[in-house]
């Protein structure tokens, strides 16, 4: 079976071992694949593996042979479904594969707002601490998790990690899901009470025409002055306009961002000049750990479609 991967680089810069995979095929592995080399690299393939390559409709029309896709990641909204189903190719994804990993990530964007280790670690660098009068200092306000209210918007297997977490600091969980499930120590509200009460507001829902844009001017205007945003979910949950005018207008204390509209960014996005903004590069997904099972998964997933037993299918 020929088995192409169209751009490998990201889960697999190098680290880990492509053998789960190797094994099942002839395996071509190609680190990206710009739009117009798709249909030439896998003009053989009966099984392609992508992570963010886009295959539309014309893409996948152009390609008999592909029988699988597996997609090297959660969201499948890179693939045209409709045209997938119609051709009778199956389409898989891989899931809770990294909880843990964006459990943590929220938790260092939280705390890289609250702690701003980075920004006194650079100043002791630059001699700051060696020519200070007293044995200590701090550039910015300083302030305890401890007490204060974590908001959850979604309460899947990472929300429910955050919430975790929280807890041990010490923080008052509250979560809004649409179905809502009971949690231990996590109290379930309305959305207006998560936007109302929370110190901290954390997103964890899945994208859907309901959730786009969820924090928006309206929702901002309701939650306290000092609250905190952090979207560890996708881009287009936040208006990003709405949420750099309240973090220039100090409507809002501050927000820790891995994921963006448009990933890369555009240069005049305007969260990249916006005053208490911490952002990653989508990275809360990529630990060396969550990585090592996602391959396997991937794998998995080819291997029972192989078997006939397909397994996680989206299409």
């Amino acid at each position: 079976m020929n088995i192409v991967i169209l751009d490998g680089y990201t889960l697999n810069p190098g680290d880990q071992d492509w053998a789960p995979i190797e094994r099942l095929g002839n395996v071509t592995i190609y680190d990206r694949s710009a739009k117009e080399e798709i249909v030439e690299r896998a003009a053989d393939a009966e099984v392609l593996l992508v992570n963010k390559v886009v295959l539309s409709g014309e893409t996948l029309a152009q390609l008999p042979n592909v029988k699988y896709i597996g997609v090297m990641a959660t969201g499948f909204n890179n693939i045209d479904i409709d045209a997938a189903r119609k051709q009778g190719i199956t389409v898989t994804n891989v899931k809770a594969y990294g909880p843990a990993s964006v459990a943590q990530q929220t938790f260092a964007l939280l705390l890289a707002i609250m702690n701003r280790a980075e920004t006194h670690s650079q100043s002791v660098f630059a001699g700051d601490w060696a020519a200070s009068p007293d044995f200590c200092y701090w550039k910015t306000p300083l302030t305890e998790l401890a007490g204060k209210r974590m908001g959850l918007i979604g309460f899947g297997d990472i929300g429910s990690q955050v919430a975790n977490i929280a807890l041990a600091f010490g923080m008052r969980v509250i979560a809004y899901r649409k179905h809502p499930a009971p949690a231990d120590g996590v109290k379930m509200v309305s959305l207006d009470e998560i936007f109302t009460k929370s110190d901290v507001i954390s997103l964890h829902c899945p994208l859907t025409e309901e959730t786009r844009e969820i924090i928006n001017r309206d929702s901002i205007s309701k939650m306290k002055r000092n609250a905190i945003i952090l979207n560890t979910g996708r881009g287009p949950l936040i208006r990003e306009s709405d949420l750099a005018e309240a973090l220039r207008d100090g409507t809002i204390g501050g927000a820790g961002l891995d994921v963006l509209s448009s990933e890369p960014p555009k240069a005049d996005n305007p969260l990249l000049s916006a005053p208490n903004c911490v952002i990653t590069p989508h990275v809360a997904w990529a630990t060396f750990e969550a990585r090592q099972r996602l391959l396997q998964m991937v794998a998995d997933n080819l291997e029972s479609f192989q078997n006939g037993n397909p397994r996680n299918v989206v299409s």
